[in-house]
């Protein structure tokens, strides 16, 4: 008689820097669900020195305009011995968001245009094999292979010319769901 109401699923997301601390507390749960419970990357916590310093950068489901849930988090800091050097790290989307939306590429964009604004100068990563055509179709150049906790990684250098400095990431971007 009734037809059954499918679940909500967001049009847009906002991606932007993590500043309230629900966001942060979200960005950490995140992280380890993707690499300690689903990837066992990691035993419990996928936490590390970096992240003292490191700013992390938040997915934001929404819901009626506003912020719901993080969907998506990734780390960027600078290297403190070498000014203008920033790695980004630990990016991971929520599973039922994978597909979905082009939520990597927004937090890809938000982290290296930030860190392009606070002076960077060369912006790598350790990309996880499985996502390094994301990230070469993103304007970045693979330099090395690599073996980091037991998977294939590429070291990979962003273009910083392809990513404008973004002098407000805390309000960031707005990135769409795709079309089914």
């Amino acid at each position: 008689m009734f037809d059954p109401v499918p679940p909500y699923r967001p049009s847009h997301f906002r991606v932007r820097f993590a500043v309230a601390p629900w966001e942060r507390r979200a960005c950490a749960a995140l992280r380890r669900q993707v690499f300690c419970a689903e990837q066992g990357l990691f035993a419990d916590v996928d936490r590390d020195a970096i992240d003292a310093h490191a700013i992390p950068i938040c997915a934001l489901s929404t819901l009626g305009g506003d912020a719901d849930a993080v969907v998506g988090t990734v780390r960027i800091h600078e290297v403190p011995e070498r000014p203008g050097e920033w790695w980004g790290s630990r990016l991971a989307v929520a599973k039922p968001f994978r597909s979905a939306a082009a939520l990597g590429t927004g937090l890809i964009r938000v982290a290296v245009a930030s860190a392009h604004a606070r002076g960077c100068t060369r912006f790598r990563a350790h990309v996880q094999a499985a996502n390094v055509a994301l990230f070469e179709s993103l304007h970045w150049t693979s330099l090395a292979a690599l073996d980091l906790h037991g998977r294939p990684h590429r070291l990979m250098e962003a273009d910083l010319a392809a990513y404008p400095p973004m002098h407000d990431p805390e309000h960031g971007l707005v990135t769409f769901r795709r079309a089914a």
